[in-house]
C-alpha cells in the first residue's frame, strides 16, 4: 500500500510509502521503464519526493538543483520529457528552456510554477517553448497526465524524425525528391541545420524548389507546429516593403486608417521566409540587418520595439556577391544572412532524378485533377532526359499538369507533349487543300484556328460567307485573324 501526500502552499511534498515488496517494485519498475524524466528544482525536499513520486508511476529519473546541473545531466541521460521550477538560482528555469531549444530533439518541457505566477507561465509556453504547466500544490492525477502526453509527443516526434530519415535515403524528404549525389547532399544539410535556430540562405535558379526546401526546414524544426509564412520581396511595391515586413500604427502614413501587424509579427512563433532577398531596397535591408542583431522590430509610426520571436529563412535566385558588385546589396547583410547556405541544384544537372520527380507529381497531379493516368511513356522520359530544363522542377510540373488533363488516364505520350517541346516537329505548313487535322495535344485555340483556315479556303477567302457557315458574326471571324496576324 502507498500514500502519497502534497501539502503546503508553496508546493511541498511529504511522500509515505509502505508495505514488504515496496523497494523490490520500484526496482523492477525502473529496469521496466516508460521512459526518462529530468526533475529540476532547487529545494532538495521536493525535488527528492517529486522524483520519487514519477519513479513509482513507472519512470527513470533523474534529478537537478537547477538548469546548469540540467544541461550537464541531459549529456548523459537523454531525457523524454522535462519538469523543471521556474525560479531557481544560477540558470533558472527560463534559461534551461532557451538552452534546450537549441538541441537537435528537445525533449518536452513540463513548468512548475507558483500561485500567482500564471501569466509568466504562459508567457514561457507560448514564447520559450515549454509543453505546458502545472501549478503548485501539485495534483498528482493532472501531473501525470500532463507527463504522459508528453511522452506521447516525443514518441511522435521521435517517430517522425526517423520516417524522415528513412524517406530521405529513398530520395524524399517533406515535398522535396531526389535520388542524386547532390540532393542527398542537400537532404543532409537540412536535417543538421533544421533543427537550430540558425539563418539559411537557400539560393538556386528559378524553379528549383526554394520554397519547398524552406518549408521543410519549418516542418523539421521545433517550430513545426508554429505557423509558417513566405513573402516575396521582389513582388512588393517599394513603398509598401516595410509596411508589409515591419508593420504600421494607425495614421503612419497616408491610408494607415488602422494598426496592421507585420510579417514578422504574423509569423510569430514560426518561421519567415524573405524570398527574393537580393531585390529588396536598400534602406529596407539596414532595418532588417538591425532587426536581425537586435531580435526587436518597430512598426512603422511607432515608438515601441516588440521583441522578435521568429526564425528567418532567405532565398535568391541571384548570386549575391555579384549583386553586392554592383553596389545594390549590403555586404554586412550578406554576411549576417549567410551562416548556413544550401543550394539548389538545377534540374539539368541532375536529370537522374526526373523519373522518380514524375512519378510524385503524377501521384499529386492525379488527384487534383482527378485523373488516372498510370504512366510516362519510355519515349517521354527519353525526351525529358534530352531536354536542358531552364524552368527547373516548376517547368516539368507545369508540362506533367497539362499532359496529365489532355491524357485523362492510361499513359502520357509524345502526343501530349506541346509542339515545338524538346525536339517535337511542328505542324506541316497547311496548303490550300490541306485537311483539318485534330490530334491529342492541341488546344483549343488551335483547333479553332485551324477549322477557321479550312473554310476561308473552302469560301476562296469570302470572309463573309465563312462567318456564316462558322455561325459567327464577320466582326468575330475579323477579330480571330487579327489574333492570328492574318487580318488583311
Amino acid at each position: 500500500m502507498e500514500l502519497i501526500l502534497f501539502t503546503g502552499r508553496s508546493g511541498l511534498w511529504r511522500v509515505y510509502s509502505g508495505g514488504e515488496n515496496s523497494q523490490e517494485q520500484t526496482r523492477l519498475e525502473m529496469n521496466n521503464h516508460l521512459g526518462r524524466i529530468l526533475v529540476v528544482d532547487d529545494e532538495a525536499n521536493q525535488r527528492s519526493a517529486l522524483g520519487s513520486v514519477v519513479t513509482r508511476w513507472g519512470y527513470q529519473v533523474e534529478t537537478a538543483s537547477d538548469g546548469a546541473e540540467a544541461l550537464v545531466k541531459l549529456k548523459d541521460f537523454d531525457a523524454d520529457v522535462v519538469i523543471t521550477d521556474l525560479n531557481m538560482p544560477n540558470l533558472d528555469g527560463k534559461g534551461l528552456l532557451g538552452e534546450l531549444q537549441k538541441l537537435p530533439s528537445p525533449p518536452p518541457a513540463i513548468v512548475l510554477t507558483a500561485f500567482g505566477n500564471l501569466e509568466t507561465a504562459l508567457e514561457t509556453v507560448h514564447q520559450l517553448g515549454a509543453f505546458w504547466f502545472i501549478e503548485k500544490p501539485l495534483q498528482p492525477q493532472a501531473l501525470k497526465m500532463l507527463v504522459e502526453r508528453a511522452l506521447d509527443r516525443r514518441r511522435l516526434a521521435t517517430h517522425a524524425g526517423r520516417l524522415e530519415r528513412e524517406l530521405a535515403s529513398r530520395g524524399v524528404l517533406g515535398d522535396l525528391i531526389g535520388e542524386s549525389a547532390s540532393m542527398q547532399e542537400t537532404f543532409a544539410m537540412l536535417q543538421q541545420a533544421a533543427p537550430t535556430k540558425a539563418t539559411i540562405l537557400i539560393t538556386g535558379e528559378s524553379g528549383t524548389g526554394k520554397e519547398i526546401v524552406a518549408r521543410a526546414i519549418h516542418q523539421l524544426s521545433p517550430r513545426r507546429s508554429g505557423p509558417f509564412l513566405a513573402v516575396n520581396c521582389a513582388a512588393m511595391p517599394e513603398s509598401l516593403v516595410e509596411s508589409e515586413l515591419f508593420g504600421h500604427e494607425k495614421g503612419a502614413f497616408t491610408g494607415a486608417v488602422e494598426r496592421r501587424a507585420g510579417c514578422f509579427e504574423l509569423a510569430r512563433g514560426g518561421t519567415l521566409l524573405l524570398d527574393e532577398i537580393g531585390d529588396m531596397p536598400m534602406n529596407t535591408q539596414a532595418k532588417l540587418l538591425r532587426i536581425l542583431e537586435d531580435r526587436r522590430v518597430r512598426r512603422l509610426g511607432s515608438a515601441h520595439e516588440i521583441e522578435l520571436d521568429v526564425r528567418i529563412l532567405v532565398s535568391t535566385n541571384k548570386n549575391l556577391r555579384d549583386v553586392i558588385a554592383k553596389g545594390t546589396f549590403r555586404e554586412d547583410l550578406f554576411f549576417r544572412l549567410n551562416v548556413f547556405e544550401v543550394h539548389l541544384p538545377p534540374l539539368r544537372e541532375r536529370k537522374e532524378d526526373i523519373p522518380l520527380l514524375v512519378s510524385e507529381l503524377l501521384s499529386g497531379l492525379n488527384r487534383k485533377h482527378d485523373c488516372r493516368v498510370t504512366e510516362v511513356s519510355p519515349e517521354v522520359l527519353a525526351i525529358f532526359d534530352r531536354y536542358d530544363w531552364p524552368g527547373n522542377v516548376r517547368e516539368l510540373r507545369n508540362l506533367l499538369e497539362r499532359a496529365v488533363i489532355l491524357a485523362g488516364s492510361g499513359s502520357v505520350t509524345p502526343a501530349y507533349l506541346p509542339r515545338g517541346f524538346a525536339g517535337r516537329p511542328e505542324p506541316p505548313p497547311r496548303g490550300p487543300d490541306a485537311p483539318v487535322v485534330l490530334e491529342p495535344g492541341m488546344t483549343v485555340d488551335e483547333a479553332e484556328r485551324a477549322l477557321i483556315e479550312l473554310t476561308l479556303r473552302h469560301t476562296n477567302n469570302n470572309r463573309t460567307r465563312a462567318a456564316e457557315i462558322l455561325d459567327i458574326s464577320a466582326k468575330t471571324l475579323f477579330n480571330k485573324l487579327k489574333e492570328y496576324g492574318a487580318s488583311e
